[in-house]
């Protein structure tokens, strides 16, 4: 799996709008300075999730961004996959590939199905309400460490 600096600011964007999930809207100036993201590029990536149905936008001055469904219908692999694409490690693992002589003695495909499944178990079975219940635990515990 390959993550991009658009998958990565697009699962930072879906984070952020996850922790504010209480109706409010929020506006890509605001969510750029939280994620530390060129505010043009996050832009970008926000319209690319609207168009995959992960948020909502409302213009004018009181407009911003939101969540389209709520964060524990949101998991990781969904985001990474519609950002990035497939998460398998190499193309003969995909489904349905048949590009290789070597495809039926090849003593690395097994390996490759493995990473494959390993790394599908964990980014599927994480929604961004998982993320907001662990970054509120951070944000106690650094709270009670003064």
């Amino acid at each position: 799996m390959r993550l991009t600096y658009r998958g990565d600011y697009a699962l930072k964007a879906i984070l952020d709008l996850a922790l504010n999930y209480d109706g409010r809207l929020t506006t890509a100036n605001d969510m750029a300075k939280r994620i530390d993201a060129p505010v043009k590029f996050l832009e970008q990536v926000l319209l690319e999730l609207k168009k995959g149905g992960f948020v909502e936008s409302r213009r004018g001055n009181i407009g911003g961004y939101l969540l389209s469904r709520p964060p524990d219908e949101i998991t990781v692999g969904e985001v990474v996959r519609f950002i990035d694409g497939p998460t398998e490690p190499i193309s003969c693992v995909m489904k349905g590939y048949s590009n290789c002589q070597d495809l039926n003695k090849c003593v690395f495909k097994k390996l490759w199905q493995k990473v494959s499944g390993a790394t599908s178990d964990i980014i599927d079975n994480v929604t961004f309400k998982d993320l907001v219940s662990q970054v509120s635990q951070q944000q106690r515990v650094l709270a009670y460490s003064i």
